[in-house]
């Protein structure tokens, strides 16, 4: 099983540099899970930047995976994590959510790097314009 962070799901939706990092677990709809706090990060970028119609299309794309819900045991494995990693609220929900579905937690965010049960790859810049 796979969970890929909303930076992920951004990179991969804007074809940005890291998107062929992600591509496998994102394509592979049978293993993937996805925190329902990355619907809402991934629709709020995508509105913000592109419109309502992106957020919307960014959402039914991510609602191909199996969508996990804020579960208590998801709140309460997030709470460990935050405090015992000094994670932001959305990345411990997300690594809870990995942790609790036996998932990979695939992400380009620095603060998970060399974690257990995490597959980091660092932010890749786009290349200057010609």
């Amino acid at each position: 099983m796979n969970v890929v962070d909303s930076s992920g799901w951004l990179e991969y939706l804007a074809d940005g540099p890291g998107a062929d990092f992600f591509a496998p677990a994102l394509e592979d709809t049978d293993h993937l899970i996805v925190p329902s706090i990355c619907l809402l990060e991934v629709a709020r970028v995508a509105f913000r930047e592109r419109g309502e119609q992106a957020a919307l299309q960014a959402l039914a794309l991510m609602r191909q995976g199996q969508v996990a819900a804020l579960s208590t045991p998801v709140i309460l494995l997030a709470a460990y994590h935050g405090k015992e990693h000094k994670l932001p609220l959305a990345d411990s929900v997300i690594l809870a959510t990995g942790r609790l579905h036996g998932a990979l937690v695939w992400t380009q965010d620095s603060h998970f790097e060399g974690m257990e049960g995490v597959c980091y790859t660092p932010k890749k810049k786009a290349a200057p314009p010609p």
